[in-house]
């Protein structure tokens, strides 16, 4: 099931995150926690240093995966990185006032085509990337990536700090935790799907991201053993409510970014929750969205 785009009267951009209803329940069925193997590759390449063809290859080879694109293609993308990255601003000005120079840095630092990839099918399709117009691509197991101007819009909206710790509930395509892993301090995700989860836990490395740190497991429960909480929390799936768990792991002058509404309906609200110096939670509503269900104990009937 593919989402649309919507606007508000005020022309606001949904941010769209994933886009095919899971079909196998077992892959979704949160498992005990573990923290998946880190692989064992050097390196490829390391953001900064040149970014070609040979490097693209090496990087997927040593993450365990396929690579189709040829090399004409490869430049073909790299010519449209400039449009995109030209759209990402626009529409973060648009939306905000102006752009966050260290989310456009981040942009152009991470290579987008690396992401695109089927899980489910073992099946990499990079010639989609930078499309004119942003839309999420299925991944496998009924997750996706998501499209970059909501990828950029959630970032910037959650402030990242170079000294910052920050959750991902909802692992993905790991491009979010990349992106803010070029930021903060450290990331930590949380994927609940078992086979995405261990998949996508070895495509950090190749690219130097040494302070991605995931997880398979139920993200309600966040990262309770990393000592002091985290100053950014980012909730990628629609919550029934907010966790109480995570608010708990959230530090005093912390944000939690998180959909919440019922499942495949319309009305889900993306939230920032705020934490003030006494440990008080604040929120606001900040735009309509649409985001598959957080799956775990958040489907639980609240008592």
């Amino acid at each position: 099931m593919l989402t649309k785009s919507l606007r508000s009267p005020a022309r606001a951009l949904l941010v769209l995150c994933c886009i095919l209803a899971f079909s196998t329940a077992e892959a979704r069925a949160a498992s005990p926690a573990y923290a998946a193997p880190a692989p064992t590759t050097q390196s490829a390449w390391t953001p900064g240093a040149a970014w070609d063809f040979k490097t693209f290859q090496d990087a997927m080879r040593q993450s365990g995966r396929s690579v189709e694109l040829q090399e004409k293609g490869f430049a073909e993308l790299q010519s449209r990185k400039a449009t995109a990255m030209a759209t990402i601003e626009k529409y973060l000005k648009q939306r905000f006032g102006k752009a966050d120079p260290n989310v456009l840095r981040a942009f152009r630092e991470l290579p987008r085509e690396y992401y695109h990839y089927d899980y489910q099918r073992k099946r990499p399709f990079a010639s989609n990337c930078y499309e004119p117009a942003p839309k999420p691509w299925a991944i496998g197991y009924g997750s996706a990536l998501s499209d970059y101007l909501g990828q950029a819009y959630m970032t910037q909206l959650a402030k990242p700090r170079p000294g910052d710790t920050v959750l991902e509930v909802g692992t993905g395509s790991g491009f979010q935790s990349s992106l803010l892993a070029r930021i903060v301090k450290d990331v930590y995700s949380v994927e609940i799907i078992k086979p995405l989860g261990a998949d996508v836990a070895k495509i950090y490395k190749p690219l130097g991201l040494d302070n991605v740190h995931t997880r398979v497991g139920d993200g309600y429960f966040g990262w309770p053993e990393v000592t002091g909480g985290f100053d950014i929390i980012m909730v990628t799936c629609a919550a029934r409510y907010v966790s109480p768990e995570l608010l708990k792991q959230l530090k005093p002058q912390g944000r939690l970014i998180v959909p919440i509404g019922q499942p495949f309906k319309k009305g889900q609200v993306l939230y920032v929750f705020t934490k003030d110096k006494n440990g008080k939670v604040h929120s606001r509503k900040d735009m309509g969205v649409f985001f598959i269900p957080m799956t775990g104990k958040i489907m639980e009937q609240k008592s």
